[in-house]
């Protein structure tokens, strides 16, 4: 299995912060950024091998490419999203297809969690389960969070930012399992997305695999600290989950 970081977006409301870098790495501490986080999740679970999706401001990612594998004991591969300043992450999570058949932990370019997330998926695998969703069943919901619908015997049934809070199960919060069984089918789904409309989240490619009958499994996180990094505010919010848990990249 490998990890797969998705950070080639343009972050368009982290500006000033994001006109010369991906949201993967703006700063949250001295030396820290998400993508440092998410390369110590990933090496703290085994898992040594990443792919990283770059677009917008890939030059950034690659001047640091030698010491972010030093520093992890990582082996980095970057894949080049040519449409990243413009369409949106079905596209990007389609653009790294060849690795599915690997096995693949997806985690968002933007998403500040602990290896405890990881960690919960990799002990969920087994039972013919191919896709599964780290969900976040304790936070309060409001409009903008990806939310799902699911239960334990149909598993996810709807995952939409379009649905009333009180009616969803919880949120997903950006990282995923998918084992190689999925490889063809996450794909074909992805494709038929991002062709249908390029501006469709790779969440929506989901939901037409759940409308095709394919299953997707979901992990609960428990209580945990993790923000999704789209706006100052949740950069500050951010920089204080590092404060209160102390989270600071290798020196």
């Amino acid at each position: 299995m490998i990890g797969l970081v998705l950070a080639a977006g343009a972050g368009r409301r982290l500006r000033p912060y994001t006109e010369t870098l991906p949201k993967a790495l703006v700063p949250i501490s001295p030396g820290t950024t998400v993508l440092d986080l998410t390369l110590a999740n990933y090496a703290a679970v085994g898992i040594s091998d990443v792919a990283v999706v770059v677009g917008h401001a890939a030059a950034a990612v690659e001047a640091r490419l030698a010491d972010l594998q030093e520093r992890y004991g990582v082996t980095l591969e970057l894949i080049h999203n040519d449409k990243g300043e413009t369409w949106n992450n079905a596209y990007s999570l389609w653009c790294a297809r060849d690795h599915f058949g690997s096995g693949v932990m997806l985690a968002n370019g933007d998403t500040v969690h602990p290896s405890s997330v990881q960690q919960t998926l990799l002990d969920a695998r087994g039972g013919n389960r191919r896709i599964i969703l780290a969900l976040d069943a304790e936070k309060p919901l409001a409009d903008e969070e990806m939310k799902v619908i699911c239960s334990e015997r149909a598993g996810v049934e709807r995952i939409t930012k379009l649905m009333d809070p009180a009616g969803a199960t919880g949120e997903y919060i950006g990282v995923t399992l998918i084992e190689p069984a999925a490889a063809i089918d996450l794909a074909d789904a992805l494709r038929k997305t991002w062709e249908r409309d390029p501006h469709l989240y790779y969440e929506d490619a989901y939901q037409l695999l759940v409308d095709r009958g394919f299953r997707l499994d979901v992990a609960p996180i428990g209580t945990v600290e993790w923000v999704e990094i789209d706006t100052p505010a949740d950069l500050a919010r951010a920089r204080e989950i590092l404060r209160a848990t102390g989270r600071q990249s290798p020196s």
